[in-house]
């Protein structure tokens, strides 16, 4: 059943859109950023020739520079100023939650509301620049290590080098706040979603250009299609999937009013990790690939041996992706959930679960609804990563862009996007409400 916020949503009055002009206005500024964005992934790094870049890169499509190619929409075979793209961010927000669960005085910040917030929000931007400091020195080593691909290889290159990745990473942090604060949707979510979207076009006519030559049928290509359309029209229905636990609220009398009695729900999604556990598995795997293809001639064969088995389609990696995917939905559920936390602020406010004693009997209720969620969630994740994992084992890695990851960010991010715009929506409608009401009421 839809909640009430969903029906109100499902209700919304489009022809508004044209008189929101605040909302007109966020829609605009967000497109200007993200054009802003692209633009910044085809400046190349000084001191790059870019005739051996494209020659290293072609060979190292299916390593950890892949993954990161395919985020940074590009920018990365370009070697550009946003080559790290927003994962230093990232990288700091996880740790920063897994630290806050660890840690007692990031969990006692984090229950002081919003000065708590923005102090943790302080330190994950202190820990995204030293991150984003220690990833561009090894990218400017791992560019010199290559014959020929640096002009003038020195200290000077690697000053300018990680100068210039990490000010692309505070610039592109502080563009995602100014989308976050003045656009619409969330800022850093776009970014990653605008650079998957840029890059699937050309995963697409990748798969045209092979049923052209012969490498697949026509047949075969417009059956990938058809199964990329049931693919994102099942994460659609998963990722909007919930079990909503019934809390009732006592009657209680103040004065001669009664107050309370109102019944709520706790929503519970199927899939609570969302996209992290594929991202963290993923690149966990091709972590060796990598290492291997950038020391390729030193390399020794029992690391030349495993480079083979991981590679995309090879059952062994297929096996690995699916433990490490299952782990890591677990891992990160309990990292971001607390239902001991849950359950206490649903006694401190008198809230209960029919049949279920409130505080420790409750936390162990929750716990164990949320674990079959998580097993469920993780079947779905596995199904939706591995799918793509057997298409590349019969076709080959030229579709490594239609891969089940992107699918997962760019579903979650547009229902993230358009009921962001429904909220908009609707608050613009409430004030034409209000307005008329207003209008119309008689003068006392």
């Amino acid at each position: 059943m839809a909640s009430a916020a969903e029906q109100l949503a499902a209700n919304v009055n489009w022809s508004a859109f044209s008189k929101a002009e605040e909302l007109q206005k966020r829609i605009w500024f967000t497109l200007g950023a993200l054009v802003v964005y692209r633009l910044g992934t085809f400046i190349p790094l000084p001191g790059i020739d870019p005739v051996q870049l494209a020659r290293i890169m072609e060979q190292q499509t299916q390593g950890l520079l892949g993954i990161f190619n395919m985020m940074a929409g590009g920018a990365v075979e370009r070697m550009a100023i946003f080559a790290l793209n927003v994962m230093p961010y990232i990288s700091a927000s996880i740790i920063m939650q897994v630290m806050a669960t660890v840690s007692p005085t990031l969990e006692k910040m984090k229950k002081e509301g919003e000065a708590g917030r923005k102090t943790i929000n302080q330190y994950t931007r202190y820990l995204t620049v030293v991150l984003a400091l220690v990833q561009s020195w090894a990218i400017a080593r791992g560019l010199e290590s290559q014959a020929g691909l640096v002009i003038n290889p020195g200290i000077f290159f690697e000053i300018t080098t990680v100068v210039t990745l990490t000010g692309g990473v505070m610039f592109l942090m502080w563009l995602g706040e100014q989308i976050t604060s003045r656009g619409i949707g969330n800022g850093i979510s776009l970014i990653i979603f605008a650079g998957i979207v840029a890059n699937l076009l050309s995963g697409f006519i990748g798969t045209l250009e092979m049923a052209r030559t012969g490498a697949i049928s026509w047949l075969s290509a417009f059956g990938l299609y058809a199964l990329v359309v049931v693919v994102i029209t099942f994460i659609v229905f998963v990722e909007r999937a919930q079990r909503r636990l019934l809390v009732q609220y006592p009657k209680r009398q103040v004065g001669n009013r009664m107050f309370g009695g109102e019944s709520s729900h706790l929503p519970l999604k199927l899939n609570t990790s969302g996209v992290i556990p594929p991202i963290f598995a993923s690149s966990l795997l091709v972590l060796p690939i990598t290492m291997a293809q950038f020391n390729a001639a030193n390399a020794p064969e029992w690391l030349t041996e495993t480079v083979r088995l991981l590679q995309h389609g090879q059952p062994l990696y297929m096996l690995l992706y699916g433990f490490l995917i299952v782990f890591f939905a677990f891992f990160y559920t309990a990292v971001v959930f607390n239902p001991t936390e849950t359950a206490d602020n649903l006694k401190k406010y008198g809230g209960f679960i029919p049949g279920i004693r409130p505080g420790k009997k409750t936390a162990e209720y929750i716990d164990y609804v949320l674990t079959r969620l998580t097993a469920i969630g993780a079947v779905y994740l596995v199904l939706v990563c591995l799918v793509p994992e057997f298409i590349l084992a019969q076709y080959g890695g030229n579709l490594l862009l239609l891969g089940g990851t992107s699918f997962l960010i760019i579903v979650s991010v547009t229902m993230d996007t358009v009921a962001q715009i429904h909220s908009h929506l609707l608050a613009h409608q409430y004030e034409g409400l209000i307005k008329k009401a207003r209008f119309k009421s008689p003068r006392s």
